[in-house]
């Protein structure tokens, strides 16, 4: 990279001044005539000319610039950063119950251990980074924008990392595998919303029935749901499961199906639905 060599300290300054304007008028005179039609054209012939004036020989000692530059300075600077400098925003906040910080119009998580915690915050236009006592504790990639909040699975309580690994390929494997009644709940839990990911709170909260009362009896509730309406809720299928509902349906539903197997081929209420009558 072209350069020019000169004398920087308090003593010098007057000295370093007064090359800088000599180089201006020098290059400045050299180009005067020219015509350049882009930035790039002009930088190139300003380069040349530099390089070309630092390899001018001194009028009063032996040597040039470039040679003094090469045996008594370069050896003695410092290598330039590995990144350019960034200018950096700092702020304070409390991390809250869901262990998050907001930034423009993004969220991004900090270990959950510093819930309530008083953080300082360092903004630049690429990253974020969140310290605690002069420890960075996080640091995220900045977004310009993220609909949901960026979690990082370490900071996470174990319950909550768990989250992270569903999708809706394993919500409708694993409604399937309990029933065709809890896969239709499950598809609408998934598909009620504009985006599927809002939808997988209600089916892990699902999956949390079934550990909770068994698979059976869960499938029963989603049939008693069902047979209310199509659009049923968590709420309703819990409340069935709370109050034994789906344990009544299953003993009317056996005894009815029995009491009609008297009467050969009786129509039941479901003939008359709409459904398939062939």
């Amino acid at each position: 990279m072209p350069f020019l060599s000169v004398i920087t300290d308090k003593k010098g300054k007057p000295n370093a001044e007064g090359t800088v304007k000599v180089l201006e008028t020098w290059i400045l005179a050299a180009l005067r005539n020219r015509k350049f039609f882009t930035f790039d054209e002009l930088n190139k012939a300003i380069h040349e000319k530099l390089e070309e004036f630092n390899a001018k020989p001194f009028q009063k000692k032996k040597g040039s610039r470039l040679s003094a530059f090469i045996e008594e300075e370069k050896d003695f600077l410092m290598p330039l950063p590995a990144s350019p400098y960034e200018t950096a925003v700092w702020s304070t906040a409390t991390i809250q119950p869901d262990y998050l910080i907001k930034i423009g119009d993004c969220k991004y998580s900090v270990p959950y251990e510093f819930i309530g915690k008083k953080v300082d915050i360092r903004a630049t236009e690429n990253s974020i980074e969140v310290f605690y006592h002069n420890n960075r504790i996080a640091s995220h990639v900045r977004r310009l924008y993220s609909p949901e909040p960026i979690y990082v699975p370490e900071h996470m309580p174990e319950n909550h990392r768990k989250f992270l690994e569903y999708n809706t390929d394993s919500f409708l494997d694993w409604g399937m595998n309990v029933g065709p009644s809890t896969l239709i709940v499950v598809k609408h839990f998934l598909y009620m919303h504009k985006v599927e990911q809002q939808g997988y709170k209600s089916c892990a909260s699902l999956m949390k029935l079934a550990d909770r009362y068994g698979t059976e009896r869960l499938e029963n509730a989603c049939i008693k749901a069902l047979s209310y309406t199509p659009s049923p809720s968590l709420k309703n299928i819990s409340t069935i499961l709370k109050n034994g509902q789906d344990k009544v349906a299953v003993a009317s539903s056996s005894a009815s199906n029995k009491e009609s197997s008297k009467y050969g081929i009786t129509r039941g209420a479901s003939y008359y639905e709409g459904g398939d009558r062939l």
